[in-house]
């Protein structure tokens, strides 16, 4: 059979790279979570209708860091009962004036002491306010508030464009209030969470050099407004060879919130598994266009199951290949059009919460129809 995939765990693409997270481990330099797999999944769905260039007030270089570095921070972990254990670096911004710092959850995540260290020098204890390993993203909080605080403003990363200018600030390699800078190389991609086997949509891929020590830090556009949270690499060796990730604001903007005031963030889910149309199922399942999204496994107890959806029950060989020969086809889910299992997560994200409900236009059997479910809280697995 296809290689099923789970639909919120995105291990889908032509090719598989190797991703690192960036944060350091002192004093050996390791990069410190293990090695995950990225699809190459490159489609994205417009969000808002935001049209205008971010670029066209843009700051310089030396503005946009003059702007931004106050409000970037170095963040020491020590760990100590952790598998990996001993001391780590990464980076974070100011998100608030009441002292909440936003970084990723895989920095800070089994942290037993946590110190942040702000641009003059001074350095405070922080504690965990809440983290979202889903979405990689935490939210730590300085305990003794210092006398200026310098938040950076989120933007809006659906305008972002391909080929736009960005620049990220962070602490590579330990390397305090350092800055790099590249272009948005391309947009909508899925990333691997850490240790969730779920994927982060919609997030941003850049060129500008991210190294162990970059996580956590934002991602800038040329006005100083945080376009995303820098968090993984693609390298054979832990260090930047051109493609970095940031998981995206908008993305930000909805999470943290949550975090700050609940400690946690509630995931919808659906509960089905499958991969997308390609040409050679197009032709098998006799649709017109290779696309769309085929499910393979509905989840026991989901809201798929309970809605009635159908995976895959029969497959056929043609050709000494395997091919199935039912299951549900989604084409569109709440009328918007489906592409890829990537504009299914990236609606998910930006545009559900748990308890709604959700229209998916399907194929079954040749013919259309609509099938609603009600999303419940996606599962730890």
């Amino acid at each position: 059979m296809t290689k099923s995939v789970p639909i919120v765990s995105g291990l889908i693409g032509a090719f598989v790279i190797v991703l690192f997270f960036t944060f350091v481990v002192i004093p050996n330099q390791e990069v410190s979570t293990p090695d995950l797999i990225i699809s190459n999944g490159h489609d994205a769905t417009k969000l808002g209708d935001e049209s205008i260039l971010s670029v066209e007030k843009s700051l310089s270089l030396i503005e946009l860091f003059e702007k931004s570095e106050e409000g970037v921070v170095r963040i020491d972990v020590v760990k100590i009962n952790s598998f990996r254990g001993g001391n780590s670096v990464g980076s974070g911004f100011v998100f608030d004036l009441f002292g909440n710092i936003i970084t990723n959850a895989h920095v800070i995540d089994n942290a037993d002491n946590i110190t942040v260290t702000f641009l003059d020098g001074s350095q405070y204890n922080a504690s965990i306010v809440g983290m979202d390993k889903f979405t990689d993203i935490a939210v730590i909080n300085v305990e003794e508030k210092p006398d200026y605080l310098h938040p950076l403003e989120i933007g809006d990363s659906s305008a972002l464009k391909v080929g736009e200018p960005v620049a990220a600030i962070g602490n590579p390699f330990g390397l305090s209030g350092s800055m790099t800078s590249g272009i948005v190389s391309q947009i909508g991609r899925l990333l691997p969470s850490h240790d969730t086997g779920f994927s982060i949509p919609n997030v941003i891929q850049t060129d500008a050099a991210i190294n162990p020590g970059n996580s956590g830090g934002p991602l800038l556009n040329m006005n100083g407004k945080v376009m995303g949270i820098n968090t993984a690499i693609q390298s054979g060796t832990g260090q930047s060879a051109g493609i970095g990730f940031a998981v995206p604001s908008n993305t930000i903007s909805k999470v943290v919130p949550v975090l700050i005031t609940e400690g946690k963030y509630s995931h919808p889910w659906i509960g089905i598994s499958g991969q997308d149309i390609n040409p050679d199922l197009a032709k098998i399942r006799n649709l017109n266009h290779s696309k769309g999204f085929l499910i393979v496994t509905v989840i026991p107890d989901s809201p798929a199951e309970m809605a009635g959806l159908k995976g895959v029950s029969e497959i056929e060989k043609i050709d000494n290949k395997e091919y199935p020969k039912d299951g549900d086809i989604i084409i569109s889910v709440d009328g918007k059009e489906v592409r890829k299992i990537s504009d299914i997560l990236i609606h998910l994200q930006e545009e559900k919460s748990v308890g709604d409900e959700m229209i998916l236009g399907i194929i079954r059997n040749g013919e259309q129809m609509d099938i609603i479910l009600t999303l419940i809280v996606r599962p730890d697995l």
